[in-house]
């Protein structure tokens, strides 16, 4: 399944090539380059991998000041359709393809889910502006793009889980709905702030997540910081408890560039193409 996958959002990115092109290219007032292609696959795949996403029973729970919300990398756990989905995204020929959409140079995967996943966000989730970190696990490679793949059916703008990127000052954001079958592509920086709002809704607002490495900074200058979280506007005194705690996390992970805790990665090695 996964190489008919990779051959339908191959075709989906050619069918709207040059749109996409100049759509994520366009200053939109954010700090974040981006943009959201709706109705990635045909809707029955969609909605068979949306039935295939595991209960949020069976993920791991994130719960602090930052962020709340399921996740998971142990894809092998669930419906092989998930890291089907998931892997299609890190297939070489689509991480060319939006490649040369995006102007990303020497684009690498993340074949170990790094940086990705999926995500189940319930009633109250959240995740707080941040600027996702900066290298890979190694610190060999710079972290430059976001794909957030979007599949619970029927989600509204108003059930709230959308995705938000703010100017530069985190003071105003633009919202961009978690819609059904939609994938957004990101690029990231060291200024490129984004949030997720409060669910407000019942159910759940599910994503596939991967991300994407170049060896050039997408800054145009070194830099280094772990995923650095600030709070909301209205949040004045949280904003200087999650600065200081973020500086400290950077500056730790500065002196032991491997972390303290276990890495959270995909394992398996099961990555080839099927």
């Amino acid at each position: 399944m996964r190489e008919e996958l990779v051959r339908l959002i191959l075709e989906r990115l050619d069918r709207d090539a040059d749109a996409i092109r100049e759509d994520f290219a366009r200053d939109k007032g954010v700090t974040a380059h981006y943009t959201a292609i709706d109705a990635l696959l045909p809707d029955d795949i969609a909605r068979r991998i949306a039935a295939a996403f595991p209960p949020n029973d069976e993920m791991r729970l994130l719960s602090s000041f930052r962020e709340r919300k399921h996740t998971s990398k142990s894809l092998e756990r669930y419906d092989p359709l998930i890291a089907d989905i998931t892997f299609a995204f890190q297939d070489d020929r689509v991480i060319k393809k939006v490649s040369e959409l995006t102007g990303i140079k020497d684009a690498v995967g993340d074949p170990h889910l790094y940086a990705g996943g999926i995500s189940a966000m319930a009633p109250g989730h959240f995740l707080n502006p941040h600027l996702d970190n900066s290298h890979d696990g190694e610190q060999k490679h710079y972290r430059v793009l976001n794909l957030l793949y979007y599949i619970t059916p029927e989600w509204r703008p108003e059930n709230g889980g959308n995705l938000e990127l703010w100017d530069v000052d985190v003071t105003r954001p633009v919202e961009i709905p978690s819609l059904f079958n939609r994938l957004v592509l990101m690029g990231t920086g060291d200024k490129t702030w984004h949030s997720v709002n409060k669910v407000k809704a019942d159910g759940t607002r599910r994503c596939i997540s991967n991300y994407y490495f170049s060896p050039h900074s997408p800054n145009g200058y070194e830099t280094f910081h772990v995923t650095y979280f600030m709070a909301r506007p209205e949040q004045k005194f949280r904003r200087l408890i999650t600065r200081f705690d973020s500086d400290l996390r950077t500056y730790l992970r500065k002196i032991k560039k491997d972390g303290f805790a276990k890495k959270d990665i995909y394992e398996s090695g099961d990555t080839a193409r099927r």
